[in-house]
């Protein structure tokens, strides 16, 4: 019977052992993100050139650079307007979505009129900065490297990892945000 009670205890005594950390198997260095940086760095330069590119080739038209890293040129401009939307403005528009070889992705009928309340709705960040840019009657032709457009992700549907895009938007009416 003591038996039985000093193995007992002693099976005891080693369950209550607290648990020894474990360490990591391995330990970065940080090379993942030099090379993940490097990656990124030759996307949006062979982005940069393709859209450098398809400028040079469309002389006619006159190409604009945002400091949003996009460019775009107007295909109808509104001279007479001087309202661009503000914050809280609603934005009534149409636009398409096509890749840089002009081929359709979303039709404007597909994508639908939409209602966009000036920065506080989600929308992808060049045709948000695209918007700001544009007067009510405008039809604006953009250019948007992936990392303006919907980047790395896509849209998990039809636009795929890293695109860059060409977008007609066409803005109908810029209704102000009433002041309080």
């Amino acid at each position: 019977m003591n038996r039985v009670v000093l193995i007992a205890l002693l099976v005891l005594i080693s369950a209550c052992k607290s648990p020894e950390a474990r360490f990591p198997v391995s330990q970065t260095s940080g090379s993942f993100i030099k090379e993940s940086a490097e990656r990124n760095k030759k996307l949006n330069e062979a982005e940069h050139n393709r859209i450098i590119k398809i400028i040079q080739e469309q002389p006619e038209l006159s190409y604009k650079a945002s400091e949003n890293g996009f460019w775009y040129y107007y295909n109808t401009k509104n001279e007479a307007d001087s309202i661009t939307p503000q914050f809280g403005d609603i934005v009534n528009f149409n636009y398409d979505i096509k890749d840089l070889n002009g081929r359709t992705i979303y039709t404007e009928n597909e994508i639908r009129t939409q209602n966009y309340a000036m920065d506080q709705q989600e929308l992808f960040t060049g045709l948000r900065e695209g918007l700001k840019l544009m007067k009510a009657g405008e039809i604006v032709t953009f250019l948007f490297p992936s990392q303006t457009a919907f980047g790395y992700y896509g849209d998990e549907d039809r636009i795929g990892t890293n695109i860059p895009l060409m977008c007609k938007v066409k803005v109908n009416t810029i209704t102000q945000k009433e002041s309080n």
